[in-house]
C-alpha cells in the first residue's frame, strides 16, 4: 500500500506540473490577468506535492530499514550486530528527522516568502495593469481552464478520499492544493464568462480576489511558523505536517465544514445529532438548498428599483434595449443578471466637476483660504500681461527679455446637468472625464488671452459667463447630452512661492493710492478752510462799513435834529446835554443822596474815590435772637 500511496504523490506532482505549464501557455494566449495568478497558486501546489512525496520516501525507507532490523534482529548471529548506536543502525530514521528538524521549516519560511511576496508582487502589477490588459480569447480561456478545473478535481478527490481512508498525512497536502487549485481555475473560468458576457472587467477583479485569498494562506502560513516555535515536542506522536494548509484544505473541501459542526453539535448536545433523520436529511439536501438560495438570488436580480432623480440604461447581454426607453424612478423587471444589466444616471441633480484643484476633504478644507499657504491639488496657468511693447524688462541672471505672461492659479468649479441620457451614456466612451478635459482645455485657452490683473478684480463675472459658453459650446460639438448651469471663479491668486512678492506690489500700489487720495482731501480741506477765512474777512470789512455809515448818518441826523432844539432854549438844552453827558460818565460811580428839610437844595458834586473799596462792602452780621 505504500508504494500505490507513494505512487499518487507523484501523479498529484505531475499533474500539478503539468496543468501550471499548460495553465501558463493558456493565460497568457489568453491574456487573462486571473489566469497568470492562478498560476502562483499552481507553482505553490508544485513544490509542496513534491516535498510531500520526497518526504513519503524518506518514510518509507525508514519503514522497510526497520522491517529488515527486524527480520535480522531474529537470528542470534545478528544480536550483536546491532548493539551499536540507533544513530548508526539507523540512517533511514535519521536522514528522515534531520529532513523534518532542519529542511521542512526552512521550506515552510520559503513559502511564507513566495506566498506573502507574490500577493504584493502580484497587486501592485494589478494596480497598474488596470487599462492595459483585456482578454482577448475568453472563450478558448474558458474551455482551457475549464477543462483545468476538471481534471484537477478528479485528481484531487481521489487522493483526498485515499488519504482519509488510509490516514495517510503526507499525501493530504497534495491533495489539497489539487482540489483548491480546481476551484481557482473554476473561478478563472467563471470570470472569462463575465468577459464573455460584457463586462471586462470581470477578470481584473477575480485576480484580485486572487491575490487576497494568496495574502490570506500566507499570513497562515506565518502563524504556523510562529506557533511551531512554542509548540510542545511529544515523542513517537505524529505531527501535522508543517507546510499544509489548513486553510487550503478548507477551500479545497469544504465539506469539512459540515464534518466540523456535526462533530461540535454531538459534542454539545451529548448524543450523536449527526446520526438523526434531520441532520441526515440535511446533509443530502445541502446541495438542493444552496441551488435554491443562488436561484432566489439570480432572481432578485429580475428587479430593479430607480430611486428619485435617477435614470436608468437596460442592456441585454452589453447592448443597450432600443425598444425601451431611459428606465423613471421605481420599480422595473429585468432578465436576470448577467442577462440583463441596469446603468443608473444621476439626470436631475446637479453635478460638478473641478478644474485647476483637487475636492478637499473636511479635514483638510480651511476657513481662510490665504494666498501664501498651499492647497491640495493646486495647477498653475499661463495668464498674459498687458504691458507696454517699448517696455523693456529683463531677467538678471540671464539678461534675457522676460515675456509678458505671468503664472495664476485658478480653482474653477464647474456644474452640470445631464440633459440627454443617451448622448451622455453611448456618444461617447467616459463622458464625465471628456467633459472635465474639455472644461480644461477652454480654461487654458482662455487664460492665455487675458489680463492677469482684470481676471483678479473686476473681470471675473466676466470671465465666468465667457467660460461657460466655450464649455457649453464645446460639450454641445461632441453630443454630451450636457447643460453647463454655473462656473466658480472664486480662488484667483499668484502660485505660493511668489505670493509674498505679489502681495508686496498691491501693498505699495495701494499706499500709493492711498497717499494720492489723502493728498487730495488735503487740498480740498486747505482751499475750503482758505476760502472760509476769506469770505469770513471780506463779511466783517462789510458789516464794519455799513456799520460806520449808519453811524456817521445817524450823527448827522441828529445834529440835525439838535439846532432847532437849541435855538427854542439855549440855557435848557445845554443843561440838558451837560446832565446827559454827567449821567453817561457816572453811570459805574456810587452817588449818595441827602435829604433835608426846610432849607434849600444844595447839591455839591464829589467825584472823588475817599473811602477805600472794602470798607464799603462789609457784611454786618445778622443779631441773634434771644
Amino acid at each position: 500500500m505504500e508504494r500505490s500511496i507513494q505512487k499518487n504523490g507523484l501523479i498529484n506532482l505531475l499533474i500539478l506540473l503539468l496543468v501550471g505549464v499548460a495553465g501558463l501557455a493558456a493565460a497568457r494566449y489568453a491574456n487573462s490577468l486571473a489566469g497568470q495568478v492562478n498560476i502562483l497558486f499552481l507553482g505553490i501546489g508544485v513544490l509542496v506535492a513534491a516535498v510531500s512525496w520526497f518526504q513519503m520516501r524518506l518514510e518509507d525507507r525508514e519503514r522497510l530499514e526497520k522491517l529488515e532490523f527486524d527480520e535480522l534482529a531474529k537470528t542470534q548471529s545478528g544480536s550483536a550486530l546491532f548493539e551499536a548506536r540507533d544513530a548508526e543502525a539507523f540512517p533511514a530514521q535519521r536522514s528522515r528527522e534531520q529532513f523534518e528538524r532542519f529542511f521542512v521549516p526552512a521550506f515552510t519560511v520559503i513559502l511564507f516568502v513566495l506566498q506573502a511576496g507574490g500577493a504584493w508582487l502580484f497587486w501592485r502589477w494589478l494596480s497598474k495593469s488596470t487599462t492595459g490588459f483585456e482578454v482577448k480569447q475568453p472563450i478558448t480561456g474558458l474551455a482551457l481552464f475549464g477543462l483545468f478545473a476538471l481534471l484537477l478535481f478528479l485528481l484531487g478527490r481521489f487522493s483526498a478520499t485515499i488519504a482519509r481512508l488510509e490516514r495517510h498525512r503526507l499525501l493530504r497536502p497534495g491533495a489539497s492544493y489539487l482540489l483548491f487549485n480546481a476551484f481557482v481555475c473554476l473561478v478563472v473560468a467563471l470570470g472569462m464568462v463575465g468577459v464573455w458576457s460584457g463586462f471586462p472587467k470581470t477578470d481584473f477583479y477575480v485576480a484580485r480576489v486572487l491575490c487576497g485569498v494568496l495574502a490570506l494562506v500566507g499570513l497562515e502560513t506565518l502563524v504556523q511558523l510562529v506557533l511551531e516555535l512554542y509548540r510542545p515536542r511529544v515523542k513517537g506522536k505524529i505531527e501535522r505536517p508543517l507546510y499544509e494548509s489548513r486553510l487550503v484544505g478548507l477551500l479545497g473541501q469544504p465539506e469539512g465544514l459540515i464534518t466540523t459542526a456535526a462533530q461540535a453539535l454531538d459534542y454539545q448536545f451529548g448524543f450523536k445529532v449527526s446520526e438523526t433523520w434531520f441532520y441526515r436529511f440535511f446533509e443530502r439536501a445541502l446541495g438542493w438548498l444552496l441551488l435554491l438560495q443562488l436561484g432566489a438570488l439570480v432572481l432578485s436580480t429580475s428587479v430593479v428599483f430607480i430611486e428619485a432623480g435617477e435614470e436608468g440604461l437596460l442592456e441585454h447581454f452589453g447592448r443597450r434595449v432600443e425598444s425601451r426607453s431611459p428606465l423613471g424612478p421605481g420599480a422595473h423587471l429585468k432578465w436576470p443578471w448577467p442577462i440583463d444589466q441596469v446603468y443608473r444616471y444621476r439626470t436631475e441633480q446637479i453635478q460638478t466637476f473641478n478644474v485647476g484643484f483637487a475636492e478637499e476633504s473636511e479635514k483638510e478644507r480651511e476657513r481662510y483660504v490665504l494666498w501664501n499657504q498651499g492647497h491640495h491639488g493646486e495647477t498653475n496657468f499661463l495668464v498674459a500681461n498687458h504691458v507696454q511693447v517699448s517696455q523693456e524688462v529683463t531677467n538678471e541672471t540671464t539678461g534675457r527679455r522676460i515675456p509678458p505672461v505671468s503664472l495664476l492659479t485658478v480653482s474653477v468649479p464647474v456644474q452640470f446637468q445631464i440633459t440627454n441620457l443617451l448622448d451622455w451614456a453611448y456618444n461617447n466612451e467616459d463622458a464625465p472625464a471628456l467633459l472635465g478635459d474639455l472644461g480644461t482645455r477652454e480654461v487654458v485657452r482662455y487664460l492665455v488671452g487675458v489680463d492677469m490683473n482684470e481676471i483678479m478684480s473686476e473681470g471675473r463675472q466676466e470671465a465666468a459667463q465667457t467660460l461657460r459658453n466655450r464649455i457649453q459650446t464645446a460639450a454641445d460639438e461632441h453630443r454630451l447630452g450636457a447643460q453647463i448651469i454655473s462656473i466658480g471663479l472664486g480662488d484667483l491668486h499668484p502660485p505660493v512661492k511668489v505670493a509674498p512678492d505679489y502681495e508686496k506690489v498691491v501693498a505699495a500700489s495701494q499706499t500709493k493710492q492711498a497717499k494720492i487720495l489723502a493728498a487730495r482731501a488735503d487740498e480740498i480741506r486747505t482751499n475750503a478752510l482758505a476760502g472760509a477765512q476769506a469770505h469770513g474777512i471780506l463779511n466783517k470789512a462789510n458789516s464794519e462799513r455799513l456799520a460806520r455809515e449808519v453811524s456817521a448818518l445817524a450823527q448827522a441826523a441828529l445834529f440835525t435834529n439838535q439846532i432847532p432844539a437849541f435855538q427854542a432854549a439855549p440855557s435848557v438844552y445845554a443843561e440838558r446835554a451837560y446832565l446827559q453827558t454827567f449821567a453817561r460818565a457816572t453811570a459805574n460811580a456810587r452817588k449818595y443822596i441827602l435829604l433835608t428839610t426846610n432849607t434849600h437844595d444844595v447839591l455839591i458834586f464829589d467825584l472823588q474815590e475817599s473811602i477805600a473799596q472794602s470798607l464799603l462792602n462789609l457784611s454786618v452780621p445778622a443779631p441773634k435772637s434771644k
